[in-house]
């Protein structure tokens, strides 16, 4: 077989974020990794909702990280509220469609 005419592919998640719990101040990740051609755009959704990263706000404490995870430099709690917690899922997305991963809850142990 020709290997030089690779066919173009829809995502589809290859690693799944998984339930978190974190002391507030710690660092987190959650994993997302997604395949597809072209590489497909991934975003995160917390609770419905679009997480920004530092993509778009260059202050935010949350990076997207090059494979596609969510990485906090530190979880954000406070009496005021808890930014972080909450339930996420990532979605992958190419011109062919998309995919999205299982959801993952991320709790901010002991008050």
């Amino acid at each position: 077989g020709s290997y030089s005419q690779l066919e173009d592919t829809a995502p589809r998640i290859v690693e799944h974020p998984t339930d978190l719990l974190v002391s507030k101040g710690e660092p987190a990740t959650l994993t997302c990794r997604a395949e597809g051609r072209p590489a497909p755009a991934v975003e995160w959704y917390k609770d419905g909702e679009r997480v920004e990263t530092d993509r778009e706000d260059p202050r935010s404490h949350r990076t997207l990280l090059p494979g596609g995870s969510l990485f906090f430099l530190r979880i954000l709690h406070g009496r005021r509220g808890k930014p972080d917690e909450g339930v996420y899922v990532c979605v992958a997305r190419n011109y062919l469609g998309e995919a999205t991963s299982r959801n993952a809850s991320l709790e901010v142990a002991g008050e």
